[in-house]
């Protein structure tokens, strides 16, 4: 497997997926705007997605793809086949019980996910039905997750990455459905929802047991057995999952508290969706391919190489995530403005969701480097450290969250801004324990390519942030409320294009990347 055509491949499908997904929510908040309805399904699914996101993009598989790639490597695919199954019918075992008792228990648990709702009886009962219809998308996800995994350890990463296209393309269908049955802005538009994220969960699991079919590698439903390999995957998911999922429980922990405040649990979710998408292409595709490439090559032995992949994505994340955290940080109105505000999303709420993105945005470097730094920890089989440190950053972000939540609502400011600030810090709280134990243990050295491209990618990141304002300044006028979605969809454009350019430019310039580069970078991903 070549590095960069994996990362071509996962960030390409990725990218489609996200692109989907802008449309998804763009028709969501013509929809729905930031109101009762988009707050109760946004918390309904809130949780089903933190497991999608925990399971489908990469913590799950921390623990699983190196015990899978041992067993594989040790006694073939026959005894891969059966550790697989193992952790199918443990895994299955558990989530159906989890899901039953969740649904069973949900009016409850909705006091946990959601406190603030209890003040709107109308929201809370929406959103316990919403979550209850949701829930079942968890176990799909969960299943899919594992067989990615498998998947992944033969190089194989189209299903895997094309997942998420599914669950937008069904979203997406969903709006269009309820606004033809006429329920635009109405709770029953909120239930076509969540009956979508279920049916997407479906689709999402077929085409992933369709992928293991074309490899050969069809894996059956046993009844559960707690075998030495099962207890080895728990002893290790448990805290992988902890570890990889941090940002998302960072996320949720945030939209347990913008609970309390009406129009936040939207407009943090409109600026989460806006500032992952970054995060999305890079950090996704680099903890999808880094783990298994760095397994495979502490295995032969080749820590220099397991180094060299190590450095390579990291420059390969900073390159393309640092200018992004300065776009979205300087320039964020004008994308949050033409991708959201019509319909019943309101220039207000464009004000809101662009002042939490711009500090969403700061954390961004941070959560991409988790994503480059855990698989050196995984591959080892220590899921424990990164878990600690998750558990470190996940408390602080916790308390920083509430502290700044009500102080800034105590000084009149945005108080959910406070929760994207705590966020942003909790992230670069991890990121930096995560590289100071690499570097005392010498897992992870940067070699001096590494360190002159980082200097060249800092310069040339604001040099775009200052052509970035300068561009908005220029464009201002197009993005007037009078000139319409065509002309201010032109303006994004020629904003997005020139701040492309100016990176683009300054790259070369700073000698962060040279044709040399670029010619060997072609061949390699060729």
């Amino acid at each position: 497997m070549k590095l960069y055509r994996a990362f071509a491949t996962v960030g390409g499908l990725t990218l489609v997926s996200r692109v989907l997904g802008f449309l998804r929510d763009i028709a969501f908040a013509w929809a729905f705007g930031s109101g009762m309805v988009a707050d109760a399904f946004n918390v309904a699914f809130r949780f089903p997605n933190l497991f999608r996101r925990l399971f489908g993009e990469g913590a799950f598989n921390s623990a699983f793809i190196p015990l899978f790639a041992k067993e594989l490597e040790n006694g073939g695919r026959a005894a891969a086949r059966a550790f697989a199954e193992q952790a199918l019918a443990g895994l299955a075992a558990v989530l159906v019980a989890l899901t039953i008792v969740a649904i069973i228990a949900m009016p409850w648990l909705m006091y946990l996910l959601a406190p603030g709702f209890s003040a709107t009886p109308e929201k809370f009962d929406l959103a316990v039905l919403l979550t209850q219809i949701t829930f079942p998308y968890l176990l799909c996800m969960s299943l899919v997750a594992l067989f990615s995994g498998v998947l992944n350890t033969f190089g194989k990463f189209v299903e895997s990455s094309a997942v998420s296209i599914v669950l937008n393309l069904t979203l997406l269908v969903a709006i269009y459905i309820g606004f033809g049955l006429g329920f635009h802005n109405k709770p029953a538009g909120g239930i076509v929802q969540a009956i979508g994220v279920f049916v997407a969960g479906v689709l999402q699991l077929w085409l992933l047991i369709s992928g293991l079919r074309r490899n050969n590698f069809t894996l059956k439903l046993r009844r559960p057995r707690m075998t030495d390999g099962l207890r080895r995957l728990i002893a290790l998911g448990i805290p992988g999952v902890i570890a990889g999922g941090v940002t998302q429980l960072n996320i949720m922990i945030g939209t347990i508290i913008a609970s309390q405040q009406p129009g936040a649990v939207s407009q943090l979710y409109y600026a989460d969706r806006l500032y992952e998408l970054p995060l999305a292409i890079v950090g996704i595709a680099i903890g999808v391919v880094l783990l298994p490439d760095v397994a495979r090559q502490l295995r032969a032995g080749n820590h220099a190489g397991a180094l060299d992949s190590q450095n390579r994505s990291l420059e390969f994340a900073m390159m393309l995530t640092v200018p992004a955290a300065v776009a979205l940080a300087v320039v964020p109105i004008p994308i949050v403005k033409v991708l959201f505000q019509r319909g019943a999303f309101t220039a207000a709420d464009t004000a809101s969701t662009a002042a939490v993105l711009s500090v969403f945005a700061l954390g961004l470097p941070a959560f991409v480097m988790i994503k480059v730094f855990s698989p050196a920890f995984f591959a080892r089989e220590d899921t424990k450290t990164p878990m600690r440190y998750a558990v470190i950053s996940l408390t602080a972000n916790t308390l920083g969250s509430i502290a700044l939540f009500f102080l800034f609502r105590r000084l009149g400011c945005l108080p959910h801004l406070g929760i994207a600030v705590a966020t942003a810090l909790g992230g670069w709280l991890n990121a930096g324990l995560l590289w100071a134990t690499l570097l005392k243990r010498g897992f992870f050295v940067v070699d001096r390519r590494m360190a002159r491209a980082f200097a060249a990618i800092l310069a040339s990141s604001v040099m775009m942030g200052v052509g970035l304002v300068a561009a908005a300044h220029f464009l201002g006028p197009y993005f007037a409320p009078e000139q319409g979605f065509p002309v201010h969809a032109l303006a994004l454009a020629l904003l997005v294009g020139a701040g492309f350019v100016v990176y683009g430019a300054a790259l070369l310039i700073t000698g962060a990347v040279n044709f040399r580069q670029l010619r060997n970078l072609a061949k390699r991903a060729g």
